[in-house]
């Protein structure tokens, strides 16, 4: 489909994928919402993109959803998508899901407010670099509503743990750079202008490895995090190992480590 709030540039194997509303800090439009759930959908099934990079145009990585237009659409009497029964609110949550489906690493490059549903963008990517300027929080409490959406009381409490999570979603408390680095919520902390130059290595060291396995890492990760123990996580570790091992990859990865080169991956 044709993006009008975001914008997909294409390099190499690589989208950097931008959220793209400077004008109203790229807070979340439903176009917005059926932008993303298309793109994210069609992930699963590329070969060619091997990494995502998110980021917000201007000055805001994405201030969470667009009240005024919400109340508008509603003054209005216009279409409310029926996402999973649940109206907008499921049709909002099925972005995140995709995310997370998705095979590709996704690397969110965060700077100046990443605030409710922008929050939760972060925190579903696999791995976030903050500009200086980064300060984020679960909106949602602040506004009349549960701080527990769009995917927050999952992911946070096992990026920080559940004492930090439960402070900032009873409170909406913003969290800052630098104590975000502190706590293992983004990997590092850079001038804003140099975001995307920090997101050069992590791009670099991740074309370095095959495509299944990258791939099977993400779900792998994914999927033990909630196994029921031990032998559920390494259950779906010697399933993705198994299918690994059998690529053309995988003997060209063990040739070139023998013979200390750089491997030649094909996908195969």
């Amino acid at each position: 489909m044709s993006y009008e709030t975001i914008k997909v540039e294409t390099r190499g194997a690589v989208d950097w994928l931008t959220l793209n509303r400077p004008e109203s800090l790229n807070a979340i439009t439903t176009r917005m919402v059926t932008e993303l759930r298309d793109y994210f959908g069609g992930l699963c099934e590329n070969e060619t993109v091997r990494i995502v990079v998110m980021r917000g145009a201007g000055r805001a990585f994405c201030a969470g959803l667009d009240i005024k237009e919400g109340s508008a659409r509603r003054k209005e009497g216009e279409y409310v998508p029926f996402g999973g029964g649940m109206g907008f609110q499921g049709y909002l949550a099925e972005v995140y899901i995709r995310m997370r489906r998705c095979p590709q690493p996704i690397i969110s490059l965060i700077q100046g407010p990443a605030c409710g549903g922008g929050f939760s963008f972060v925190l579903a990517s696999d791995i976030r670099i903050a500009g200086e300027s980064a300060r984020m929080n679960a909106a949602f409490i602040r506004i009349g509503l549960s701080a527990c959406d769009m995917g927050s009381s999952y992911f946070l409490p096992r990026l920080v743990g559940t004492s930090l999570a439960s402070e900032l979603m009873l409170t909406g408390r913003f969290i800052h750079a630098p104590r975000a680095l502190d706590r293992g919520l983004v990997s590092e902390v850079v001038p804003d202008v140099d975001l995307e130059k920090a997101a050069e290595p992590y791009i670099a060291d991740m074309l370095r490895t095959s495509p299944m396995g990258l791939r099977l890492t993400k779900e792998g990760l994914s999927m033990a995090i909630d196994a029921g123990g031990l032998e559920a996580a390494m259950a779906i570790e010697n399933r993705n190992q198994v299918l690994c091992s059998r690529t053309n990859d995988a003997r060209e990865g063990m040739a070139a480590f023998l013979e200390k080169r750089e491997p030649v991956y094909t996908g195969t």
